[in-house]
């Protein structure tokens, strides 16, 4: 198991809302499903995003976008066009003064516009973002991640758009897996751009010193580590491995350590009934009380204070 793995775990395509759009300029949609993550991908011809609050990014054909949500954007033929159709959760669709117009939009299986015959195709998938494992793939992304057809996971946006425009018995199943790979693709492309602010722990992952004891302490996060065993099963002194975990990561092994502990344990308290002393167990505390004194340390609440709070939504960050 791996850093990007885990994060993954919390970002997936279950029952996703899937949409294929066929148009013809000019044309604009306002995107308004309160996704916390979405990908879109210009099939044919070309699109702009439209962020309420960043600078418009332009899909050419086969350019994939990450875009982070949940807040609202447009996408359209021209940044300057006006959106006239608005996309709700589920793929309701409605005029901006709010008739719903979904049934007469439909062309077929998740396709909607105009026409069969539009300049414009984008496809489009959204995922539900898991509690706060999910939270922390989040933050390390900008509001928009661009991907250039060159580099972009051709191959597996093939199958998409055909499993997209099909009607086949297992298809909700075969479409959320082919979106999950989607993401996955997308983001190694952009992770390996010279130009993406990409985290330290992805760039550590190839690190042939700090990447191992990475997957070390992700595969057993209860294991009780020590930067001192660590550092000898990388073969370094205690002080060089501190120092290059360190620079590469951004932050020392102990508070990387802690950080993902407090991450796992956060959802555990949220996501099953287990008590407090058998989470603290599973992620690497002796007992409930020394898991409640680093959980108030990091997060300012306890455990249990966690646990009865109303979730939050996951694009919140609140890390």
């Amino acid at each position: 198991m791996d850093a990007l793995a885990d994060l993954l775990d919390g970002v997936r395509a279950r029952s996703a809302a899937f949409c294929r759009v066929v148009l013809e300029p000019p044309w604009a949609l306002r995107i308004a499903d309160g996704a916390p993550l979405a990908l879109a991908a210009a099939l044919r011809g070309h699109a702009w995003i439209v962020p309420d609050d960043a600078e418009p990014l332009l899909l050419r054909t086969g350019d994939v976008a990450i875009v982070k949500g949940p807040q609202p954007y447009t996408v359209g033929d021209d940044p300057r066009t006006a959106p006239d159709i608005v996309v709700h959760a589920g793929n309701r669709l409605t005029t901006t003064d709010g008739r719903d117009v979904t049934a007469e939009l439909r062309l077929g299986p998740n396709t909607s516009g105009h026409g069969p015959d539009g300049s414009a195709i984008i496809a489009s998938g959204t995922y539900q973002v898991d509690g706060d494992v999910g939270a922390r793939l989040l933050s390390a992304l900008p509001p928009l991640v661009h991907v250039p057809c060159a580099a972009a996971p051709a191959p597996v946006l093939d199958l998409l758009e055909r499993e997209v425009a099909a009607d086949e018995p297992g298809q909700r199943a075969v479409l959320d897996r082919l979106l999950d790979l989607s993401l996955i693709s997308t983001l190694r492309s952009w992770f390996a751009r010279p130009d993406a602010a990409t985290p330290g722990w992805y760039r550590a992952h190839g690190d042939p010193l700090i990447g191992p004891a990475l997957q070390r302490i992700h595969a057993d996060p209860a294991h009780p580590w020590t930067v001192a065993g660590l550092a000898a099963a990388a073969g370094a002194s205690r002080a060089a491995f501190a120092r290059r975990f360190t620079t590469l990561v951004g932050e020392p092994p102990m508070a990387y350590i802690t950080g993902w502990r407090i991450t796992l344990a956060a959802d555990l308290l949220r996501g099953t009934d287990a008590t407090i002393d058998a989470i603290a167990r599973r992620v690497g505390y002796a007992n409930a009380f020394a898991l409640s004194v680093a959980f108030k340390r990091v997060r300012g609440i306890t455990p249990r204070q966690h646990r009865d709070r109303p979730a939050t939504t996951a694009a919140a960050f609140g890390l």
